[in-house]
């Protein structure tokens, strides 16, 4: 499977969870066989405790699983040991978004709407400085990791194999001033400028857009396995949310079809985008 740690150990946790469901056990009866915990049966199985080969062998040999399912856990339980490149940067990715960013360097699509600010995968680094001066109580040094980070996760937009990505972004987001008119006169020509990428797609959702779905910014993060389920992500000031549940991602993917339905079109979105940097420029 391609993608980073954090990806191969959420589809070795979907994988397991796959076998014991298929078994009709609960997780206490297979902790009971194996003389585990039933708590731990299901860390393994949420991806919040890493899987060790014995455990995988374990497994594969009460659930009699053939040789290949076999050689690909234990290879999905020894690469999600490694560590990925945002890990050497320390506290400046919180421990519950670092797991937003392993996803995101493993998705095949990613779909997402904001209302407030310009979406991170297309900030500028003034535009994303002075966001992280904004949201929390960091030294400079702290802050320019956190500018890194970013700058860094961009680099997937330009990749080998990068991933589709659509965002719809409302107008208020244009005209929010965040630094000055002129640094805002270059993130709207940063927007322009990857906007132009084959696998970029903006749409501006105008003031005069009408009624739309209530609710705040999120991502949809498709992946290219069939076996791996698309994840909705939720931020929000000291924590995120996970959806997974075919339920949730339905949802939140007719609110998104229903957004994109309503905003400009992708070069009339790029139209009011460069009106806009004229009046900062002004």
């Amino acid at each position: 499977m391609a993608g980073s740690p954090t990806a191969r150990r959420r589809r070795l946790a979907i994988e397991l969870k796959k076998l014991r469901e298929e078994s009709g056990l609960t997780c206490n009866q297979v902790g009971k066989e194996l003389d585990w915990s039933g708590s731990k049966v299901n860390r393994l199985e949420t991806g919040q405790g890493r899987v060790q080969p014995s455990d995988v062998d374990a497994l594969c040999r009460f659930y009699d699983t053939s040789t290949e399912l076999r050689a690909l856990l234990r290879s999905l339980a020894k690469d999600s040991k490694t560590k990925g490149w945002w890990h050497a940067h320390g506290n400046a990715i919180p421990s519950w978004f670092s797991v937003y960013v392993g996803l995101e360097q493993a998705a095949s699509g990613l779909r997402s709407y904001q209302g407030e600010f310009i979406p991170g995968l297309l900030q500028t680094p003034e535009y994303a400085t002075e966001l992280s001066r904004a949201s929390a109580d960091q030294s400079h040094e702290e802050i320019q990791r956190m500018v890194e980070v970013r700058m860094r996760r961009q680099q997937l937009l330009i990749a080998e194999t990068p991933p589709d990505f659509w965002t719809v972004i409302h107008e208020s987001t244009l005209r929010h001033i965040v630094g000055s008119r002129s640094s805002m006169v270059g993130q709207l020509e940063r927007i322009v400028e990857l906007a132009g990428l084959r696998n970029v797609t903006v749409q501006v959702l105008s003031y005069d857009s009408g009624a739309y779905p209530a609710t705040g910014p999120f991502t949809i993060l498709g992946f290219p396995e069939q076996e791996d389920p698309d994840v909705v992500y939720r931020e929000g000031l000291t924590d995120s949310v996970y959806l997974e549940s075919a339920a949730d991602v339905s949802l939140y993917t007719k609110a998104f079809d229903h957004l994109r339905a309503l905003a400009l079109s992708p070069g009339r979105s790029i139209s009011l985008i460069r009106e806009t940097q004229k009046e900062h420029s002004r």
